[in-house]
């Protein structure tokens, strides 16, 4: 059975509520996986209270243990003792301390080989960086703590799957930061982690970044010199890759079946792409490391945290892509 971390989030957010909703909300998660909530048990039942859900929730302080866990029955795993429960719907150093512990502990468990992948539950910069975290996000704290150099972010939205070049990026500084040798071991990465979730022959569409694709250069040239000669490159490397296609039809493409992946070139580029066609239903997939990490695609949404109005749906995703997809 498959042991999956499922990480707190940041408590002040709405990762307590939309984890509680996800665990109760599917009996079949327990038929092949036991999930693991690294975080505090206090957190989690103050939130159960809200939501009037009459389920176990026990805290636990080691994985030593019987994979006797139900759907009434949630366990939490947490290395240090809670001072004090943080305040729902607030920023607070406490909070941004919290959310990188259970991080850290799931990531430190996994690689220990007691669990066999990470769930992750939203955190949140601010909070992150009051706590004097290092990290600006999950990515750079997985790739950090598990030595990995060739990390991706994979969205799954149905059946169209986005990689991303570039991730927290100010848009001006894209188009320069665009690099022939950077896009074909992209390209070959891609393929690669395609391979590893099954898909045995991956056919990936590189996004154009000019309108139109450029048009020949009428709109900008770096499809001409950038994008292009890494496509062509990428082919005679044997991969079978196509572009680049403009951004404006890509995506459609590609969740009509006729591409496997698409490579956005930066964040808003394919997150407007994934969220549009389901907000909700968009899961992120952290390539890459030793293990599989699966994540929401939203933030901790403070403004309605803990008041029983979160949506469950993206966190319950995330945990069914991590018991399909770990090894």
């Amino acid at each position: 059975m498959k042991r999956i971390a499922v990480t707190l989030g940041d408590p002040a957010g709405i990762g307590p509520e939309i984890i509680l909703k996800a665990l109760t909300a599917s009996a079949g998660l327990y038929k092949n996986a036991l999930p693991i909530v690294f975080g505090h048990a206090a957190i989690l039942k103050r939130q159960a209270k809200v939501l009037k859900l009459a389920v176990q929730i026990e805290g636990i302080r080691t994985l030593d243990l019987a994979e006797t866990a139900a759907p009434e029955k949630i366990l939490c795993f947490a290395d240090t003792p809670l001072s004090c429960v943080p305040e729902t719907g607030k920023i607070n150093r406490v909070s941004g301390l919290l959310s990188y512990e259970y991080i850290r502990s799931a990531i430190e468990q996994t690689v220990s080989g007691n669990i066999n992948a990470v769930c992750t539950a939203p955190i949140n910069k601010e909070a992150l960086k009051l706590a004097g975290v290092p990290y600006l996000d999950h990515t750079a704290m997985f790739a950090q703590h598990t030595n990995s150099a060739k990390t991706m972010t994979l969205f799954v939205t149905d059946n169209l799957r986005i990689f991303f070049l570039t991730r927290h990026l100010a848009f001006k500084d894209i188009a320069a930061r665009l690099d022939k040798n950077k896009i074909v071991n992209a390209l070959q990465n891609c393929t690669l982690y395609l391979k590893r979730i099954g898909i045995q022959n991956p056919k990936i569409a590189l996004a154009a970044l000019n309108p139109h694709g450029g048009e020949h250069g009428l709109f900008g040239n770096e499809e001409e010199t950038v994008l292009l000669p890494a496509v062509q490159e990428a082919q005679k490397n044997g991969l079978e890759v196509f572009g680049p296609i403009p951004a404006d039809s890509v995506f459609h493409l590609a969740h009509k079946g006729r591409y496997d992946a698409v490579l956005s070139l930066y964040h808003d580029q394919g997150h407007i792409a994934a969220k549009t066609l389901d907000f909700y239903g968009t899961v992120s997939l952290t390539m890459g490391l030793p293990f599989l990490r699966t994540s929401v695609d939203h933030g901790t949404a403070f403004d309605i945290a803990g008041q029983n109005k979160a949506d469950a749906t993206s966190m319950l995703e995330a945990l069914k892509a991590a018991v399909k997809y770990a090894w």
